[in-house]
């Protein structure tokens, strides 16, 4: 290697130079080992690979693969809003560079930190010669070497390089010498607290008060700075990561240290959106500014295995206790075990049905995502088209989808909308049923509301009159029927009788009080109550939701967290699956009930049903009980923190769904928070891809979105001022670009070293 230092010298030690080496032949490839369809997919057929400094950032670097274009395919670029025309890869040892040969050529390889465990990128260096190869690998290596010690790597000698040749794992003949544990540190106390601490503050507000550490541990500290040209995460070296508790409540905090002295101070849980990854062994969160205003993302990055499971666990814990404000010990080991498993990610669920089809769609949408411009989407406004009118300012708040006539209908004050949808995805203003007032004439805005008989009329519910439900004649327009359903019981929650009974003549439904299920029929004389379908539970359930599958099975949410499955109304549930402490604001169901998906504040939680062991093995939980060590893994759809970060806001998503129809299979789901619209794709997510997602922004807030009746690719979009339908493929992948729109200036590493967060 000596003979290639006096030519590192000339291009490595300019400061100037954005780029350091540059191979300008090659060919992209992503590896999927073990993959039942092709194991190499080429990415770019033609393409540059380019070691570039990254600016503002100093000692980082990054592995640049840009796309080379032919004639004509430079026209292409110009009209496409967005394209896939470079890769950047932040160097570093996580990515266990190495160099080999393929049919002769040699080649660079490195892992896919965004995919699978075991996939691979591969650039193919068509006609390189040997040195050209080695001086490029020097590079790289004395890359790495800069990011881990910021320094320079001025005059390093070859076994200081090696330490950065990426070796094989060694098979282990023996057991493993046992790993560092997480160990309990001593209480984290403050020999000058302040008097007066700064709301501002963390740091100082939780110095005010005695504490103990529940965890202690090494961790690696960084943040994602989103705000320069090119967006990393950035390094601040080892820290003490703890979690500690108030003394006599169940507050918590992470904290970092440094030299003893603690410079962050995140209260957990409130906001974090707390992400876990096994394969890095790291926790990532986001943090919002006291005033709102900032949301940044921070990430701890474990040294091994055993101390990450340590630190993940006590976490779970301190979370759980401060949600019920009681100690963890009070609930059932398998109730533990659930919440536990909850927090774990990177497992492949179970039963990925046709996956070679499915892969093969995923690529074909791709290409059409990427030939079509968001022409086929309208989001113009036609100045001369008619509007839904302001009516004294008034938002629109709730949206319900038609199964007929692409009619959807969005509430507005005591007003509601009719839309239609065509199939050009245009949605068209038609009609308002104004000034919504009861028989007796009082006027109100509806809290929920269900199309219903053949989407003949609509179901709403007025939060005046809670102990009855209000029928509108949708070809009149007019409310016609006030139904009172019981004397004493409340209707917070109004489902269909199942799935698809609003495309039928089905004259019940099912309704739900905070702590009662039960059926509800128009056709009776008196209360609507059906007696004998009458069921109270416990009196503390609050239960905030229900949903039915295509079978009439039904699965009800509380505002505690937990989830209840039920064969009928009238009996107690089949299965009941604890609380991870959040509450759900909306949940929903394929129409065989095998997946449920239940909406929190800052995650999906989507569960698989199916019974996988047990005298019961193969039946769904809504017909037997999970054996009690054998429940359900819950697992979380999330943004990644960083995305977060771009967005600037904290999460609050709005209930998701599935796409439904009669003969439809579901295969997304999708939601929204603040000006944003989210769809994940199903099959994707059930083999474990679960932050595969796509975006989409809007200059307005979302106040609820919803797919097309038998339609997975049209989403019909409300916003609190109009209302828009869009095709699917018009969302694209989660960018700086995407979610924020602008760029901000770059935020300086020692300003973030030296403020208490």
């Amino acid at each position: 290697m000596n003979l290639f230092r006096n030519l590192i010298g000339k291009v490595w030690q300019d400061p100037n130079a954005a780029e350091v080496v540059k191979i300008s032949t090659g060919q992209l490839y992503l590896v999927r080992p073990g993959n039942i369809r092709s194991s190499r997919e080429c990415i770019y057929n033609d393409a540059m690979a380019t070691i570039r400094r990254v600016p503002s950032a100093e000692h980082n670097f990054q592995l640049v693969i840009t796309r080379v274009y032919e004639d004509g395919d430079q026209e292409l670029l110009e009209e496409a809003d967005e394209t896939d025309e470079e890769r950047t890869f932040l160097i570093g040892e996580e990515l266990e560079f190495r160099t080999g040969e393929t049919d002769g050529e040699p080649t660079f390889i490195w892992r896919d930190l965004r995919g699978d465990v075991d996939e691979l990128f591969e650039y193919v260096a068509q006609g390189t010669n040997g040195p050209t190869k080695t001086f490029f690998e020097i590079c790289m290596l004395r890359a790495m070497y800069e990011r881990k010690y910021k320094a320079a790597a001025d005059n390093l000698s070859d076994a200081e390089l090696e330490e950065f040749m990426w070796k094989p794992p060694a098979i282990q003949t023996k057991k493993p010498t046992p790993r560092k544990k997480a160990v309990q540190a001593e209480p984290l106390t403050s020999s000058s607290p302040p008097t007066s601490p700064d709301k501002g503050n963390p740091v100082a507000a939780l110095q005010e008060h005695a504490t103990t550490v529940v965890v202690s541990s090494e961790a690696e500290l960084y943040l994602w700075l989103s705000k320069v040209p090119e967006p990393i995460w950035e390094e601040f070296g080892p820290f003490t990561a703890q979690i500690v508790q108030r003394v006599g409540e169940y507050r918590f905090w992470l904290t970092a240290l440094k030299d003893g002295h603690p410079i962050l101070a995140h209260e957990i849980p409130f906001n974090m959106n707390e992400r876990w990854s096994p394969k890095m062994s790291s926790l990532a969160w986001n943090q919002i500014d006291a005033n709102d205003s900032d949301v940044t993302s921070w990430l701890f990055r474990f040294p091994d295995e055993d101390v990450y499971a340590s630190f993940q666990q006590a976490f779970t814990v301190a979370a759980w206790e401060n949600k019920f404000q009681a100690p963890w010990s009070k609930i059932k080991a398998e109730e533990q075990a659930y919440i536990l498993s909850s927090t774990s990610e990177d497992i492949e669920m179970a039963d990925p049905e046709d996956e070679e089809e499915e892969d093969e769609e995923e690529v074909l949408s791709e290409l059409e995502a990427g030939s079509d411009s968001e022409g086929s989407e309208d989001e113009s406004e036609d100045e001369e088209a008619p509007k839904m009118p302001d009516f004294n300012g008034a938002k629109n708040s709730m949206l319900a989808v038609g199964y007929k006539g692409d009619r959807s209908y969005v509430v507005r004050g005591n007003n509601i909308g009719v839309f239609s949808h065509d199939a050009e995805n245009h949605a068209s203003f038609i009609g308002t049923m104004a000034n919504l007032v009861t028989p007796k004439g009082k006027t109100f805005t509806p809290t929920e509301l269900m199309l219903h008989d053949q989407d003949s009329k609509m179901i709403l519910m007025n939060p005046t009159d809670p102990n009855s439900l209000f029928s509108i004649d949708i070809e009149r327009g007019k409310i016609v029927e006030e139904w009172k359903v019981h004397d004493d019981v409340t209707v917070d929650h109004i489902a269909p009788d199942n799935k698809f009974a609003p495309t039928t003549h089905e004259k019940t439904l099912v309704g739900a009080s905070h702590n009662a299920l039960f059926r509800i029929d128009p056709r009776v004389s008196g209360t609507k109550m059906v007696d004998s379908q009458y069921k109270q539970y416990a009196s503390k359930n609050k239960f905030s939701g229900v949903a039915t599958t295509a079978s009439g099975k039904l699965a009800v949410a509380s505002e505690k967290g937990d989830i209840r499955l039920f064969d009928s109304i009238g009996k107690n549930a089949k299965t009941a699956l604890p609380p991870l402490g959040d509450p759900i604001l909306g949940i929903d169901t394929t129409a065989d009930g095998r997946w449920i998906v239940a909406t929190t504040r800052t995650y999906l939680l989507l569960i698989d049903t199916l019974i996988g062991e047990g005298k019961y093995q193969g039946s769904l939980g809504f017909d037997r009980s999970f054996p009690a060590n054998a429940k359900p893994i819950p697992k979380r759809l999330q943004l990644r923190s960083e995305h977060v970060a771009y967005m600037n806001h904290d999460v609050s998503f709005t209930p998701a769904r599935f796409n439904q129809g009669q003969d439809a299979v579901e295969n997304a789901i999708v939601t929204s928070t603040g000006q944003f619209i989210i769809a994940w794709d199903f099959s994707k997510v059930k083999k474990g891809m679960l932050d595969r997602y796509e975006i989409k922004k809007y200059e307005d807030h979302v106040v609820q979105d919803n797919f097309k009746f038998g339609d997975d690719k049209e989403i019909i979009v409300a916003l609190q001022n109009d209302v828009m339908a869009i095709n699917k493929k018009n969302l694209t992948k989660p960018t700086r670009a995407s979610l924020s729109g602008q760029l901000a200036n770059a935020r300086s590493r020692s300003n973030i070293v030296n403020t208490p967060w």
